[in-house]
């Protein structure tokens, strides 16, 4: 509210010619100490997709794990010219080398030199180059984790200067509209040199957009999350190289990561928008930050595009045999009317809410049953795979298996409370003993309906006694590892 005065006495004060009002001063003063601070974190985040790395024996990782190290070209060039030329291109920490893609990004973890961008800015990176305000200030970096559906990524600093500083972060999900806010990030690559962000302010101009749903299966609603209309939207004009750049209160805290993608699909793009930094994101973030795979939750329901519920909540039309949601007991016309104390007003809602709440976990879900209310504790299993490849190098095995969500596997015979065969190191005790895609329904006789309780229960175990099930459902026998 102090704000709010301020700015207005400021305008008011413009046409006159005396200096300025005392609140006009409170005010910049305010800002100047807000980015002040904020700044030292807002780094300039570069990219290079070129292959020749390899020619100098550092190319990334054949894992694709994200390990895309350093390049370092002393003694590369000697007597050559043209390599001394190439290396010029391809050393992403000169100051005068342009990139190929860049971006911004935000430090988010000061130990580990960790820093949050948008997938969409290292997308295909083959090096990657992390640039922050000051002299010397500057890491090549590896991807700790991302994921491009939620267009999240994490970046590992490999050698993070000695006064990295974190930005606090706030909660997005608390924003409201008219809410004062200052961006801070790198439009047109104007930072890639120096490190130096540009400052803007305004106002938080909306807070979700949706698109109408056009497909009723839930596993075919997995679209980008930004699509569920999740994202902030200002007046602050986003512009190339601006996607993972800061979006703060006026507190200074990080409430949004901003990104140059149009949230709507042909629809108008005034200002910006931001990926809000509300729970569901943080929980997220967390994830990439252990270098995991984020494993979006899955009902099993599938639910009628023409009844829109006109923000009463939203259908059900079929519950999936064998999935969550039957097996919780919900049931076909039950209306989802809250999930995790989140209203459904409508189907966005609902497979936002779901996807959000990540696999493994349980929620409450709220229903009218013939207009009764029922409360159910479905625990979620993980959607199946879809076209966007996650970046997750944090994989466990044991005894060089790595096992997954049974209903990653889609429709068919899937047991109840199994995990599947997922992937199998050439030549390990498991890769003679087992396929890719057998279920595993116990271990030491005891039932694995999750990863983690595999995990939990096999992992440093020897041997350790399988129930697998063949692919089809069928053959239910023991192996025993090694």
């Amino acid at each position: 509210m102090r704000l709010a005065v301020a700015v207005s006495l400021a305008f008011s004060g413009l046409a006159a010619a005396a200096p300025p009002p005392e609140a006009a001063a409170l005010l910049q003063k305010h800002l100047h100490e807000l980015i002040d601070a904020a700044e030292p974190s807002i780094a300039c985040v570069l990219v290079s997709k070129s292959d020749h790395y390899a020619d100098f024996g550092q190319g990334p990782s054949a894992a694709r794990d994200g390990r895309l190290g350093e390049f370092r070209p002393l003694l590369l060039t000697r007597g050559n010219p043209a390599r001394r030329e190439l290396v010029k291109r391809l050393d992403l920490s000169l100051p005068e080398t342009v990139p190929d893609k860049y971006g911004s990004g935000v430090v988010i973890e000061e130990e580990n030199g960790l820093v949050l961008t948008t997938f969409h800015v290292i997308e295909g990176a083959t090096k990657i180059y992390v640039r922050l305000p000051g002299a010397g200030r500057g890491s090549y970096a590896d991807i700790q984790a991302g994921d491009p559906r939620a267009d999240l990524a994490v970046l590992r600093m490999i050698r993070p200067p000695v006064d990295l500083k974190a930005i606090p972060i706030g909660d997005g999900g608390k924003v409201r509209k008219g809410d004062w806010i200052v961006s801070l990030a790198n439009p047109f690559a104007a930072g890639f040199r120096d490190g130096s962000p540009s400052a803007a302010w305004g106002i938080i101009s909306n807070l979700r957009r949706r698109q109408p749903p056009a497909v009723t299966e839930e596993v075919q609603r997995l679209k980008p999350l930004s699509q569920y209309g999740t994202l902030l939207q200002t007046d602050v004009p986003i512009n190339l190289g601006c996607s993972g750049g800061a979006v703060l209160d006026m507190d200074g805290k990080l409430v949004g990561l901003t990104t140059a993608l149009a949230a709507i699909e042909g629809g108008e793009a005034p200002g910006g928008f931001a990926v809000p930094m509300d729970a569901n994101t943080r929980k997220m973030i967390d994830v990439l930050k252990r270098g995991d795979e984020i494993e979006y939750g899955l009902l099993g329901i599938t639910v009628n595009p023409e009844e829109r519920g006109e923000g009463r909540g939203v259908t059900i039309q079929d519950a999936t045999a064998g999935m969550p949601a039957a097996r919780a007991g919900l049931l076909s016309r039950d209306v989802v009317v809250e999930i995790n104390g989140h209203p459904i007003r409508e189907q966005d809602d609902l497979f936002l809410n779901i996807s959000a709440a990540l696999a493994g976990s349980e929620v409450t879900i709220k229903v009218l049953r013939n207009g009764r209310p029922f409360e159910f504790k479905p625990r979620l299993v993980k959607a199946p795979p879809s076209s966007w490849v996650p970046i997750a190098p944090n994989r466990r095995k044991v005894h060089g298996l790595r096992v997954d969500y049974a209903s990653t596997q889609g429709a068919g015979a899937i047991p109840a409370d199994a995990v599947v065969v997922k992937e199998l190191e050439p030549g390990s005790p498991a890769a003679r003993k087992l396929r890719e895609g057998m279920f595993i329904v116990a271990v030491n006789d005891q039932p694995v309906p999750t990863p983690a309780k595999f995990y939990e229960l096999a992992n440093g175990k020897d041997p350790v006694t399988l129930d697998v099930v063949e692919a089809d459902g069928s053959g239910r026998r023991k192996v025993t590892l090694p």
